[in-house]
């Protein structure tokens, strides 16, 4: 396994930066590439960002100035057309491209404000992401895969009643997620797309991705565990299985992995 997945996998959740972590989890599929010239990309966002705001104290001022220089200067924007494009989610395409899923975008999006000390971050919905500018109290939502366009309130609502039905509240609370949260949802859309489109084993390698920097990310060693098996490495499914069961708490899971491991050892 690439040795910068172990290091984060090591590190502590706060000092992940979100968009040079993506860059290294995009890295072994672009070998000969060359960071640096991305690195001093994400720098040059960032001294944009403090020169179109350098007195920014409102969340609007914030969500302003993001959306004015990642989309209006450097051309960010959400790829409506060949929206399953794999390079969408890989964030060293996403930025030679200036297209991406909503994702990919708002690690773009995030990481710069957290640059100027700006409170940001990713709000996990069905089916997509949006960045909250400013903290709870006093915020906004913005959608980067929209161009950072502002997000109201009863458009929120209306995005979680689609999935929940007409029983969504007005009154909305959306977790923010978690820095390796936000990276495995990078790499799971790739594994998804991989898998639909009969690459199984391209599949398979993203999740072990994932379990590398996100140990404690049970869907991951899960499906790392079936595509395993696919592959009929059992021995690996068994070692996977019982990776997930270190990190499972849910009961009724952890009988599941429980007697999927009987079963493997009983075969």
């Amino acid at each position: 396994m690439d040795e910068n997945l172990t290091r984060l996998g090591l590190i502590d959740e706060e000092a992940i930066v979100l968009d040079e972590a993506a860059l290294q989890l995009a890295l072994p599929d672009h070998p000969e590439t060359d960071l640096d010239p991305y690195h001093s990309l994400l720098a040059e966002i960032a001294l944009r960002l403090r020169a179109v705001a350098p007195d920014a104290a409102s969340p609007h001022a914030c969500a302003d100035a993001l959306s004015l220089v990642l989309n209006g200067e450097y051309g960010f924007t959400g790829d409506r057309d060949t929206y399953d494009d794999p390079a969408n989610a890989d964030l060293i395409r996403a930025i030679d491209r200036r297209r991406g899923l909503p994702v990919s975008l708002s690690i773009l999006y995030v990481a710069a404000a957290r640059r100027l000390g700006w409170s940001a971050h990713v709000l996990d919905l069905p089916g997509h992401v949006l960045v909250l500018i400013g903290e709870p109290a006093e915020s906004v939502m913005i959608d980067p895969f929209s161009d950072g366009a502002l997000v109201p309130a009863g458009q929120l609502v209306a995005l979680l009643s689609a999935s929940a039905g007409p029983s969504a509240s007005d009154v909305v609370e959306v977790p923010a997620m978690p820095n390796r949260a936000i990276l495995a949802r990078l790499l799971l859309n790739q594994a998804v797309r991989a898998e639909d489109g009969g690459s199984g084993r391209r599949a398979l390698d993203l999740y072990r991705r994932i379990t590398a920097f996100a140990p404690d990310n049970a869907h991951a060693w899960w499906q790392r565990a079936r595509l395993e098996l696919v592959d009929q490495d059992v021995a690996a499914a068994r070692q996977s299985l019982a990776a997930m069961l270190e990190v499972t708490r849910d009961p009724a899971l952890r009988v599941t992995i429980t007697d999927t491991l009987e079963a493997l050892i009983a075969s």
